[in-house]
């Protein structure tokens, strides 16, 4: 035994140290964020028990107890009786002992399901001690980052590995205890020295020792100021609610966060390895399942509601199989979103993008072809490209799916081979079905034939349970409020106004004209006497006073046209307007539009054509919504609204419909309820409306012909000609 042998004992034990050191920091970066939580989540629970009628106690014990003499007493609440104490309860006349253990018993009972459910909010506007303490905790752990938390992962590996095998060394370690150690313990001692080597050598490859010195700095460096963290709150604040509920331990409802899928489909997803090796930011719980149910299922329809980050359960896939040796993969987009999909591809993983699209397009495929990475591209474009050969495209990405759902339609067939080709499918849409179950057929047909042949009307009206169960291993839904606990509230409120003079004429002018589109947009033709208008710049002004940014959606050009005239002269406290954003200005464009608006210091309006806004943007910048008049369909309002409401959004958002009685507003709103209702039956809750999805389908020609017909006999016109949406 020489000294090569105790120097390799002697850097194994300096990197056992290591590691070891690097775990304790990260235990007690977790502990700084538990201790600053507790205060906050037992004053959350404590407000939520307070607010609890003490009657309540009636149904946990089954209506034994009888409280009118505790009521009496000042203790309304099941807080206020926690807080009393038995003393003080036993005190209470015609109250007796047994009814004193009853009362605190179910009081507990409540107490500790309210502390497992309450979710803490952190409120950026009003930022506390309390609140800035925690902020400042979590902004260690956040700035550390996933090399972080992969350094602690293989620092804990490499403990339980070298750790034994350095005890087994301790004869190598000195020259003397290796003559006095037996012939079993040098034997022993020896293998642990060639085993400690061989990690040595593994460490040294993979660059451990640097990994490991670089977490612990990052783990020890902590928040430079109380501003500098909350700023970068605001700017990750996903990042930072994914962290306090993991190390909090109050993760969603398991069910909720898988889907609930069957059983046997979700046991075989949760067994599915994902390879973080290409990923560089970290996920939460639902979207690492949603990423492996996409790796497990092969071919299917990822349809989480909006907010929930699709985009990024899409990029941790791509990393995974290029960790796997995967080279070409493809995102089909609308030309809306082209550049934020290769922002957050660049941002998010490491992997080598190319935009497929414009003059050069066919230049950028042959590239591709040759060099690799993740082509993006549109359904027009794609339909320019040779489709593949068997294998060579390792996942197809359909971002906003539900624009394929025609199987008629060109740029469907091309998705349709695109799927048959690639060993992988991912359809992304958070609107899969919005009037028939026979469109959300349709895409099922793409990625799995049997399923979509056994999915018929029947699936739908037996019930939400046979509809999972049918579409269950090709489909996979999460909504917000079963997964995402720290989304701020969402007010949505209708803004119902009585039209002006001027209002009224503009709108008998379009109702005898029989025009459908005339008429919704009516209210804003005589800009200087509208009531919407005048409600609209209320708002924006009350926003603007707040600091808040707003933005305006409509369905029509003119409209935000005549919005922002009024918006410039009128008293909005300089409110600058941005946009608009329609549909003719480029993807490109687009995107700079609305980091320009999120950019802006103080307040500022942004102005969008709500179908062309209503994709793909993010525009969690905004914390009030208005929308200037009433779809056609439920779903883009649901869309626009999402854009501000989603992962990311620190503020409470306010929505704002503005309506006027009496007219095509308060019969679009009528007619619309029951396609609302089919799209929460199927798509947001997956539990089916008692009629048929046809007997509720109202398309956008009927429900105008419609309107423009019960409107003219209202208003005694009978001689006007109705036309088509345009």
């Amino acid at each position: 035994m020489g000294r090569d042998e105790r120097g390799a004992v002697a850097r194994g034990a300096r990197l056992h140290e290591a590691a070891l050191a690097l775990v304790g920091d990260h235990a007690r970066a977790v502990e700084a964020v538990r201790a600053a939580l507790k205060p906050i989540h037992d004053a959350a629970a404590g407000r939520e028990l307070d607010a609890i009628p003490v009657a309540r106690l009636q149904d946990v014990t089954e209506g034994r107890l009888r409280l009118g003499n505790v009521e009496k007493d000042g203790l309304r609440t099941v807080g206020a009786v926690l807080a009393a104490g038995p003393y003080r309860l036993r005190r209470i006349p015609g109250v007796g002992q047994r009814t004193v253990d009853q009362m605190l018993a179910a009081a507990r009972r409540l107490s500790e399901a309210v502390h497992e459910t309450v979710a803490v909010h952190i409120d950026v506007d009003r930022p506390e001690p309390s609140t800035t303490a925690l902020v400042m905790a979590l902004q260690v752990l956040v700035e550390a980052g996933p090399d972080a938390r992969r350094a602690v992962d293989r620092a804990a590996a490499l403990s339980e590995r070298i750790g034994p095998l350095l005890v087994d060394a301790r004869p190598a370690a000195g020259r003397f205890r290796m003559l006095l150690a037996g012939q079993e313990k040098k034997a022993r001692a020896l293998a642990a020295v060639a085993g400690i080597r061989s990690l040595l050598d593994e460490a040294e490859q993979t660059g451990l020792p640097e990994l490991l010195a670089q977490a612990s700095v990052d783990l020890l460096r902590g928040s430079s100021s109380d501003v500098a963290a909350w700023v970068d709150f605001e700017l990750r604040s996903a990042e930072y609610y994914g962290l306090l509920a993991e190390i909090s331990g109050r993760l969603p409802d398991a069910a909720a966060a898988e889907g609930f899928l069957p059983e046997e489909i979700a046991e075989r997803v949760r067994t599915q390895q994902l390879d973080d090796s290409h990923r560089r930011v970290s996920l939460r719980g639902y979207q690492a399942f949603g990423a492996r149910f996409v790796l497990a299922q092969r071919k299917v329809i990822l349809g989480d509601e909006m907010g929930l980050g699709k985009t990024i359960q899409a990029i941790a896939v791509l990393a995974h199989l290029a960790a796997e040796g995967k080279s070409h993969f493809m995102v089909v987009c609308p030309a809306s979103v082209l550049v934020n999909w290769t922002r957050e591809i660049e941002a998010r993983s490491a992997l080598r993008v190319m935009v497929l699209h414009g003059p050069d397009r066919h230049y950028a495929f042959a590239d591709w072809k040759g060099r690799g990475g993740v082509g993006v591209t549109t359904f027009d474009a794609l339909r320019g490209f040779p489709a593949p050969g068997g294998g060579e495209v390792g996942l197809l990405v359909v971002d906003e799916a539900h624009s394929v759902k025609n199987p008629q339609a060109k740029r469907s067939q091309a998705v349709a081979l695109w799927t048959e080709r690639c060993e992988r499918t991912l359809f992304m849409t958070g609107t899969p079905m919005e009037n028939r179950v026979v469109e959300f057929r349709n895409l099922v047909q793409m990625l799995d034939r049997g399923v979509a042949d056994s999915l018929g009307e029947r699936d739908a009206l037996a019930g939400s349970v046979a509809f999972r169960k049918a579409v269950a291993p090709v489909y996979l839904r999460r909504n917000q409020e079963d997964v995402l606990t720290e989304l701020p509230s969402l007010q949505q409120t209708d803004e119902w106004e009585e039209l002006s003079a001027a209002d009224e004429d503009a709108y008998r002018e379009a109702v005898r004209a029989g025009n459908f589109m005339a008429m919704r947009r009516a209210a804003y033709m005589r800009p200087e006497k509208s009531a919407k208008l005048n409600r609209l710049r209320e708002i924006v002004r009350e926003a603007g006073e707040s600091g808040q940014k707003t933005v305006i959606f409509s369905n029509f050009k003119d409209v935000l046209s005549v919005v922002k005239e009024a918006l410039v002269v009128g008293p909005t406290d300089g409110t600058k307007p941005f946009g608009p954003l329609t549909g003719g200005v480029p993807a490109g464009r687009r995107q700079q539009i609305v980091d320009d608006f999120a950019d802006a210091s103080g307040p500022a309006v942004l102005l969008a054509q709500i179908q062309a806004a209503g994709v793909g943007l993010n525009m969690q910048a905004a914390s009030v919504v208005i929308i200037c008049e009433p779809q056609i369909k439920p779903t883009i309002e649901h869309q626009a609204v999402a854009r501000a409401h989603r992962m990311g959004q620190v503020r409470p958002v306010r929505v704002h419909r503005l309506l006027a009685t009496g007219g095509v507003d308060e019969r679009m709103v009528k007619m619309l309820e029951d396609k609302t209702r089919l799209f929460d039956a199927y798509a947001r809750r997956s539990a089916v409306a008692e009629a048929t999805p046809d007997a509720v389908d109202v398309s956008d020609m009927e429900l105008a012909r419609r309107i423009v017909e019960e409107e003219q006999a209202r208003l005694g016109m009978t001689d006007g000609v109705p036309t088509a949406p345009e």
